[in-house]
């Protein structure tokens, strides 16, 4: 592998880091407004200042950072739509059942950790649609291509 080559998955890493952090962004401030909202409708304090989000959000952008780097390689000069779509679902899925998991043994409650699974396919679709974007501006050279 050249380093032109690398260079290429780092700006496809950057790009996937991009989209993550930015769609993380804006899920999680819809969250916190939507159960803000249902709190007051049910008479319940939803202050909380914990910081749990920029760990989550930092997940979040290192995950978007790999996905990038390896849908590079994975769709390389392909055009097949279900080996994109593929990928996304791998990704989504993964990062989205561990979090069911780890919110169906800490509380035993369901819903809001599917919504956060929900959470995750939309990082990676969004992660895909601005690489799909960034790779036909030519900014981004797919694996493979001089």
């Amino acid at each position: 592998m050249t380093w032109v080559e690398r260079v290429e998955s780092v700006k496809a890493g950057i790009v996937g880091a991009l989209a993550a952090g930015l769609m993380f962004t804006m899920t999680t401030l819809i969250n916190r407004s939507l159960s803000s909202r249902f709190a007051t409708l049910v008479g319940v304090s939803a202050a909380s200042h914990d910081f749990s989000w920029l760990a989550s959000g930092a997940i979040a952008v290192l995950s978007g950072f790999l996905f990038g780097i390896t849908y590079r390689y994975v769709i390389r000069q392909d055009p097949n739509p279900h080996l994109r779509s593929g990928a996304v679902l791998a990704f989504g899925l993964v990062r989205g059942m561990a979090q069911i998991d780890t919110g169906w043994t800490a509380q035993k409650t369901l819903l809001p950790f599917a919504v956060l699974g929900l959470e995750s396919l939309l990082l990676f679709v969004a992660a895909r649609m601005l690489l799909d974007w960034a790779f036909c501006q030519s900014w981004i050279k797919p694996f493979g291509m001089k």
